[in-house]
């Protein structure tokens, strides 16, 4: 068997022979292949299952057989001759991630999060176990007949079986029942890191121990030897730990670890078959054991083992042995060619090196060197042009140029920053998000001009970033950057509004001061030499004079408003057609 979270399981051995080299491989899409071995061709696909991507795929004992779960929350019955689903049933209220057949193929266990074994006539949950806190990643029987012997055996009761979980540090060990009171784990076994694979001897004699081997993420192969006999409430630790490290020689003395891949025991259940190293070249070793010791570490040089054989002469430029007779052709002007002289070893070196009295040559002089007409090459001026921006920022964020970097970051033009980062390719989106978070720190100013950068990177890359799986990480100084600058913006907000609000109250006593004052001094003054009496009667005189005259200016205006208010009515009324009969409208109008 494959390991638990690769989806592929090989075909169990059956009674029907011709069945035996296929192997089914559930896919992310929801279909199933069958692959034969044999043949190395894939035989048929098994479509209509499942509507999410398939996380288990178990032969049954009877070959015809297979069954699948899913994120789709199903668990299917497939027959594999017809290629057509025979059953299918929900299996958990969220995505189902293991299966595994009872010994006797009667029985089925499927777990997603809680664990549930169900009986495949009535496809009824016959037991419930509370499971792990996160998704089950592996599933299988230690048992094959119950220790006690008294009781006549069903195929099932008093059987155990075995679970692991993704992120989970304890492979729980757990008891089938004859009744249905007990739901939790009778004992667990305590690994260093989250299992990846899991291989058991299963112990078929009531005395024979189980003998567990589990690999680790973290590289560690862990053996458990322990003989099931009822609840245990510690934690069990391995009996004894493998590592394979290499010999630390060679110029680098300190040995480095190598992950072992997967373990498996072999047919005597005494050696283990170790896979490690690489993944895309792993090693596979036959291992005896010893475990009387708690720690093993095998030492073993993988480097030798998985040599690559690199020529160093590829990357150094050779300088190609040209006959007289040859016709070699030069970029420049279509048809052109140039007679290539064939340089010595030692003055190869020499030519490159000038004297300090010498001054270089200039490009018009190498031009007419390559009997080019100067005249006709176009020496472009200004900018250069979107494409080369793209080729030079590439080149910038490989050589990490920072003059190369300024020249093309400090552009301030939208559409050339937008046809730049359109036309650069895939790979530099990330280091020239990383340049730009760098940038950002700096200069404030200099934050201006990269926010544009930003822009047009996450609106026309931003398909590609969001299939980055570690893009959140990546992102991470950039996101605390943005959150650092925005909030200073309410604070900066609040003092520009209070600001605003005294700058326009000094504005506005200021122009008040500059209104022109009012000259309040009298434009007409009586002034008389005589008493004080007769200036007083004089006075009251003039002012009941000028009394009687203002009445009198007064009703002369009132009589003339009067006049002409009756020839504006007389004027509406004959304009709106109203007669003076009508004594109504006259009333209104008054």
């Amino acid at each position: 068997q494959d390991g638990p979270q690769r989806k592929k399981r090989k075909s169990e051995v059956g009674e029907v022979d011709t069945q035996l080299d296929i192997l089914a491989i559930g896919t992310a899409v929801g279909s199933i292949l069958l692959y034969s071995t044999v043949k190395g061709e894939l035989q048929s696909k098994l479509d209509g299952g499942h509507d999410s991507r398939v996380n288990c795929v178990r032969w049954h004992q009877d070959n015809c057989c297979l069954y699948s779960c899913s994120d789709d929350k199903h668990i299917v019955e497939w027959n594999t001759q017809t290629c057509k689903v025979k059953c299918k049933w929900k299996g958990d209220t969220s995505s189902v991630t293991c299966l595994c057949i009872s010994p006797d193929g009667k029985m089925l266990l499927s777990a997603g999060r809680t664990i549930k074994l169900w009986d495949l006539e009535t496809k009824e949950v016959y037991r419930h176990f509370t499971g792990h806190a996160t998704s089950v990643s592996s599933l299988m029987f230690t048992t094959v007949k119950p220790m006690n012997e008294s009781k006549p055996f069903d195929g099932i009761t008093g059987l155990y079986f075995l679970s692991g979980a993704i992120h989970d540090r304890l492979l729980s060990v757990w008891y089938i029942r004859s009744d249905r009171k007990e739901k939790n784990a009778v004992m667990s076994f305590t690994v260093t890191d989250e299992p990846t694979f899991v291989d058991l001897t299963v112990s078929e004699v009531k005395e024979e121990p189980v003998k567990l081997a589990v690999v680790c993420r973290d590289g560690q192969l862990h053996l458990f030897e322990h003989i099931l006999n009822g609840y245990c409430k510690k934690p069990l630790t391995s009996n004894c730990t493998i590592q394979i490290a290499t010999p630390g020689n060679d110029g680098d003395s300190t040995p480095k670890p190598v992950p072992i891949l997967a373990a498996a025991f072999c047919t005597d259940k005494q050696s283990l078959l170790l896979v490690y190293g690489n993944t895309l070249q792993p090693i596979i070793e036959k291992v005896s054991l010893n475990t009387s010791e708690s720690h093993i570490c095998l030492v073993r040089d993988i480097q030798k083992l998985l040599s690559l054989k690199t020529d160093a002469a590829l990357t150094k430029v050779k300088t190609p042995v040209v006959n007289s007779d040859t016709k070699v052709l030069v970029p420049g002007i279509p048809g052109h060619s140039t007679a290539v002289k064939t340089p010595a070893s030692g003055k190869e070196k020499k030519k490159n090196k000038r004297k300090p009295g010498e001054t270089e040559e200039s490009i018009e002089e190498r031009l007419g060197a390559l009997d080019i007409d100067v005249s006709k090459v176009k020496t472009p001026g200004g900018l250069p042009q979107t494409d080369s921006f793209a080729v030079l920022l590439v080149q910038g964020l490989e050589s990490n140029d920072a003059e190369i970097l300024n020249k093309v970051l400090n552009t301030r033009k939208e559409t050339i920053v937008k046809n730049t980062v359109a036309r650069m390719p895939i790979h530099a989106v990330i280091p020239l998000l990383h340049e730009l978070t760098k940038r950002l720190q700096g200069n404030p100013y200099s934050a201006s001009v990269m926010v544009r950068w930003l822009k047009s990177v996450f609106t026309l890359h931003a398909s590609y970033l969001s299939t980055l799986p570690d893009l959140i990480p990546q992102l991470g100084m950039l996101y605390q950057l943005m959150e650092s600058r925005v909030k200073t913006l309410q604070k900066l907000s609040r003092l520009h509004g209070r600001l605003f609000i005294l700058v326009t109250q000094v504005a506005a006593s200021q122009t008040v001061q500059d209104v022109p004052e009012v000259n309040q001094t009298a434009k007409l003054v009586y002034e008389d030499d005589s008493s004080e009496e007769e200036g007083s009667d004089d006075e009251m005189i003039a002012d009941k004079d000028s009394d009687e005259n203002w009445d009198e200016v007064e009703d002369e205006d009132e009589e003339k408003e009067g006049q002409s208010d009756e020839q504006d009515m007389t004027v509406e009324k004959e304009i709106n057609g109203d007669s003076d009969l009508e004594p109504e409208n006259e009333s209104e109008e008054e």
